[in-house]
C-alpha cells in the first residue's frame, strides 16, 4: 500500500502523546496548500474566475441550493463547533495553570484573543484552500466536461493528461493530508459530543484504559468509516450528501448555540452582547433560509 490505512491512523490517535499529536495535526495543515499550489501547474482563466468568485451566478434550482447547502455544511459544520470547544477544554484539563474563563475571568482578554485569532486564521485558510479547490477543478476537470467523479484516485488521474503529472502528485498529497487531518477530527468530534452528553471521562490526553468508553466510541467511529471502503456506496456522493446533512444539522445547532450564549447561568460574565450577537443570528438565518430553499426547490421542481 502507498498510502497510510485509516486503521493505521486510528491507532496513531489512540498511542501518541496528546501534546506531539496535535503539534503533528498543525504541521500536517500545511500539506493542503497543495491544492494552492497546483493552480501554479494548471492553466486558469484568471478573469472568468474572478468574476465567477465575486459575482456569483445565482439559481432558484434543487441542485444549485443543495450544493450551496453543502458548503456552508463544511464551512459551518457542527463537527468543527464540538471539535474546538472539546480541544479549548482539553487543553485548559491537562495544564494546572489554567482555569475556565467563568470561573478566573482575569486572563479572559487574552485567552478570547487568542481563540479569535485561531479562529480568523484558521477559517481565512480554510476558505483560501477551498477556492482553491473550486477553481482547479472548474479549470481541468469540468473544462474537460468531467463531473461524475467516484473517486479521489479517478479525480487525480484525470487531472494528469490536463495538467501533467506535477497536478497529480499535489493532488495526492492534499488528498493524504486531508485524511490524515479529516479522520481524528471527526471521528474525535463524535467521541466527544457522544462522551461529554453521557459524562462520560473524555480526551485525547487521556490513556485508553482511563477513557475506555470514549475511545471505543472513537473507535467505532474509525471501523465504521473503513467499513464504506468495502460497500458499493460512491464515496464522492457519500462526501457531498455527508456535507448537506451538516448544513441542514448546523441550523438547529446554531440556534441553540445562540440562545446559550446569552444565558449568564452558562456563561456567567462571559455572555455575548453587541454586534458579535446579531452576526451570529444572521448567520443562522442564512443558513436556515438556504436550508428552506433548498427544501422548496426539491418538493417543487417545476420551479428549477
Amino acid at each position: 500500500m502507498l498510502f497510510p490505512s485509516r486503521s493505521s491512523r486510528c491507532w496513531r490517535t489512540f498511542f501518541i502523546a496528546y501534546q506531539r499529536y496535535v503539534a503533528i495535526l498543525k504541521w500536517l495543515t500545511l500539506v493542503l496548500f497543495a491544492y494552492v499550489i497546483a493552480l501554479a501547474v494548471v492553466k486558469v482563466p484568471w478573469t472568468d474566475a474572478l468574476k465567477g468568485l465575486f459575482i456569483p451566478k445565482i439559481e432558484w434550482s434543487g441542485a444549485f441550493l443543495t450544493t450551496l447547502v453543502a458548503i456552508l455544511g463544511t464551512t459551518i459544520s457542527p463537527y468543527l463547533f464540538i471539535w474546538q470547544s472539546s480541544q479549548e477544554a482539553e487543553e485548559q484539563r491537562i495544564d494546572p495553570k489554567k482555569k475556565p474563563l467563568k470561573e478566573d475571568a482575569r486572563s479572559e482578554e487574552r485567552e478570547l484573543w487568542r481563540i479569535r485569532l485561531d479562529t480568523m486564521i484558521g477559517m481565512a485558510f480554510s476558505n483560501i484552500i477551498a477556492i482553491a479547490i473550486i477553481i482547479m477543478t472548474a479549470a481541468t476537470l469540468h473544462q474537460q466536461g468531467v463531473t461524475d467523479v467516484e473517486s479521489s484516485a479517478q479525480a487525480a488521474a484525470a487531472l494528469k493528461p490536463i495538467a501533467g503529472p506535477l497536478a497529480e502528485l499535489v493532488f495526492a498529497l492534499g488528498i493524504i493530508g486531508t485524511g490524515m487531518l479529516a479522520v481524528p477530527v471527526l471521528a474525535g468530534s463524535t467521541a466527544y459530543a457522544i462522551g461529554e452528553g453521557r459524562k462520560w471521562p473524555v480526551g485525547l490526553a487521556r490513556k485508553p484504559k482511563q477513557a475506555v468508553a470514549f475511545y471505543s466510541v472513537l473507535a467505532l467511529s474509525v471501523g465504521l468509516g473503513v467499513a464504506l471502503n468495502f460497500t458499493p456506496i460512491d464515496p464522492i456522493k457519500a462526501l457531498y450528501w455527508s456535507a448537506v446533512i451538516n448544513g441542514v444539522l448546523a441550523a438547529p445547532v446554531m440556534t441553540l448555540l445562540m440562545l446559550l450564549v446569552r444565558r449568564r447561568e452558562v456563561m456567567g460574565k462571559l455572555v455575548i452582547e453587541g454586534w458579535l450577537y446579531w452576526l451570529g443570528w444572521a448567520s443562522t438565518a442564512a443558513m436556515a433560509l438556504c436550508i428552506v430553499g433548498m427544501a422548496i426547490s426539491m418538493l417543487m421542481p417545476t420551479a428549477s
